[in-house]
C-alpha cells in the first residue's frame, strides 16, 4: 500500500501542476483572440483516454504522463499533413522504382511519378513558407502577445506554489528549530565528525552568514560549488575551519547527510514517569553518565544502548549533586521511563493577510535553491548530475502514507521545479519560445522558419535524452 499511495500522490500532484500550467497558456491565448484546437492533460499519441469537443476546442486526457499541451490553431497544419502524406507516397514510389529497375520495365513511368511527387512536396514547402498567418493563430499575433502566452504557464506554476505555501502557513503555521535555542550544541554523525565537527559544537555561521533555521544547515553544505567556511562555538571558544568541496561531494555521494546532526540533549532526568524507575531510585535532576560499562554523554547516542537492554535491568551510573551513584533500573518497552528536557521548536502562526507575503518569500527561497542546484549540475566538480532522477525519484519524495501537509509541500516544490525547468532556453520548452519572441522584439525580424524547425528538433531530442538519463538513473539505483 505504501508504494501505491506514493504513486497516487505523484499522479494527483502532476495532474494538478500540468493542468494549471496549461491553463495559463490557454487563458492568455484566448485572451488575445487565438483559437485553441486542443487542451490536453498528458500526451495522447495514437489515442486518448478521454476527449470532448466544446466549441472550437477539444478537451482531453492523454495516456502518456510526461506533461500536457495546448494546441493553438495554425493554418499551415493541413500543409504539414499533406507533406507527410506525399513523403510516404514518395517513399513507396521510390521502392517501386527500384523494383522496376531490377525487372527492366516500367522505369520511365515510375521515374515520372517520383519527379511529380518531389515537385508537389517542393510546392507544399514553398506554400508553407509563404502562407500568411490568420488573425486567430499564434504566429499572427505581435511578439509581445506571444511572449505572454509562452511565459503564462510558468507564471501560473509560480502562483500555484505561492498559493499552496500561503495556504499551508495559514492552516498549519510554521514550526522549526532555531539555532539560537540550541544552547547545548549538536550531536554529529561520523560523516560530520570526519569533516571536523565535534559533539557539542554549536554552528555559528556558514560562509560568514549566521545560521537561523537549522533546517537550512544541510542544504547550505550540499548545494555549494566551492569550499565552505564554517564557524562553530566549541565550549567558550570560537573555532573556524574549511570544508573542502571534494569532501562535501564525497559525503553527499555516500548520503552522509542523513542524520548529519541532531539536537545535543544532555542525559539529565526532568521527571520520572514509571513506578519501576522511581523504585529503582531515579530522581529528577539526575545526570546519567554511563549505562553498564558504556559511558554516555547525551540522550540521543544512549538510545541504542537502552533499546538493546529492553526487558532486562540496566546498571546506570548517575551524577547527583556531585556524587556518583549506581542504580539498577528495569528497561521496559517505554525505555527507562523518564522525560528529558529538550529544546522545543518555535511555532509561528500566520493570519490570512500575513500568510500571503510569507508564502511569496517561501516560494522565492525555493526558486533560488532549485536554480542553484540546476546551475551546479553543469559544474562537473559538484557531481550533482549523478543526483538527477526521474519519476521514481519524484515519487519517492512523497510519504508512503497519505498526509495532506506533505502532499501540498511536495506539490508546491514540484510546481517550482516545473516552472524553472520550463524556463530553460531549450527550443521545445517555453523558455526556447520566449528567447525567439524576445529576439523578434529586439531585432524586429522573425527567426527563420527552417532554423526554428531544426532547433526545435534538437531541443526535442535533447529533452528526450535528459528524460532517458534521469529515469534510467532511477532504474540503475533501484538495482544498486
Amino acid at each position: 500500500m505504501g508504494i501505491l499511495t506514493q504513486v497516487v500522490q505523484l499522479f494527483a500532484s502532476l495532474s494538478l501542476l500540468v493542468l494549471i500550467h496549461e491553463l495559463g497558456h490557454f487563458i492568455t491565448a484566448r485572451m488575445f483572440g487565438m483559437r485553441v484546437d486542443k487542451f490536453y492533460l498528458f500526451f495522447n499519441p495514437w489515442f486518448s483516454l478521454f476527449k470532448r469537443k466544446i466549441g472550437d476546442t477539444e478537451y482531453g486526457i492523454g495516456w502518456l504522463p510526461l506533461g500536457g499541451y495546448v494546441g493553438i490553431y495554425d493554418n499551415r497544419e493541413p500543409l504539414i499533413e499533406k507533406e507527410e502524406k506525399l513523403k510516404k507516397e514518395l517513399e513507396q514510389k521510390k521502392a517501386e522504382l527500384k523494383r522496376a529497375k531490377r525487372k527492366g520495365e516500367g522505369i520511365e513511368a515510375m521515374e515520372a511519378e517520383v519527379e511529380r511527387l518531389e515537385r508537389e512536396i517542393k510546392a507544399v514547402n514553398e506554400e508553407f513558407s509563404t502562407l500568411p498567418p490568420s488573425k486567430d493563430e499564434l504566429r499572427g499575433k505581435p511578439a509581445w502577445q506571444r511572449l505572454i502566452v509562452m511565459v503564462a504557464g510558468v507564471v501560473m506554476n509560480v502562483i500555484l506554489a505561492i498559493t499552496i505555501y500561503s495556504g499551508m502557513l495559514y492552516t498549519w503555521g510554521e514550526s522549526y528549530y532555531h539555532n539560537d535555542d540550541m544552547v547545548n550544541g549538536y550531536v554529529f554523525n561520523s560523516e560530520a565528525e570526519n569533516l571536523g565537527f565535534v559533539d557539542g559544537d554549536r554552528i555559528v555561521s556558514i560562509d560568514n552568514e549566521p545560521v537561523g533555521n537549522i533546517n537550512d544547515v544541510t542544504s547550505r553544505l550540499l548545494i555549494v560549488d566551492h569550499d565552505v567556511e564554517v564557524e562553530v562555538l566549541r565550549g567558550d571558544e570560537k573555532v573556524e575551519f574549511t570544508l573542502p568541496l571534494s569532501e562535501l561531494v564525497a559525503m553527499r555521494d555516500r548520503k552522509g547527510y542523513v542524520g548529519f546532526f541532531g539536537q545535543y540533549i544532555p542525559f539529565i532526568v526532568e521527571s520520572v514517569e514509571l513506578e519501576s524507575a522511581k523504585e529503582a531510585g531515579l530522581m529528577a535532576g539526575d545526570k546519567i553518565v554511563a549505562i553498564g560499562d558504556n559511558a554516555v554523554s547525551d540522550y540521543i547516542t544512549a538510545q541504542p544502548l537502552i533499546a538493546a537492554m529492553q526487558g532486562s535491568d540496566a546498571t546506570l551510573t548517575v551524577e547527583r549533586e556531585g556524587e556518583m551513584l549506581t542504580l539498577s533500573v528495569p528497561i521496559t518497552d517505554k525505555g527507562i521511563g523518564i522525560t528529558i528536557p529538550m529544546v522545543a521548536p518555535r511555532q509561528v502562526e500566520y493570519g490570512f493577510w500575513e500568510a500571503i507575503p510569507a508564502g511569496v518569500k517561501r516560494a522565492g527561497k525555493e526558486i533560488k535553491s532549485y536554480w542553484d542546484q540546476l546551475v551546479m549540475m553543469f559544474n562537473p566538480e559538484t557531481k550533482l548530475y549523478k543526483e538527477m532522477g526521474g519519476f521514481i525519484s519524484i515519487g519517492s519524495i512523497f510519504p508512503n502514507e497519505w498526509n495532506w501537509y506533505s502532499f501540498w509541500n511536495v506539490s508546491a516544490l514540484l510546481s517550482i521545479i516545473l516552472a524553472v525547468m520550463n524556463l530553460l532556453p531549450i527550443p521545445v520548452l517555453d523558455g526556447g519560445h520566449v528567447i525567439f519572441a524576445l529576439w523578434e522584439m529586439i531585432t524586429r525580424r522573425k527567426p527563420n522558419e527552417k532554423l526554428l524547425t531544426v532547433l526545435q528538433n534538437i531541443g526535442f531530442y535533447l529533452l528526450m535524452a535528459l528524460l532517458i538519463y534521469a529515469n534510467g538513473s532511477d532504474i540503475i539505483r533501484l538495482f544498486q
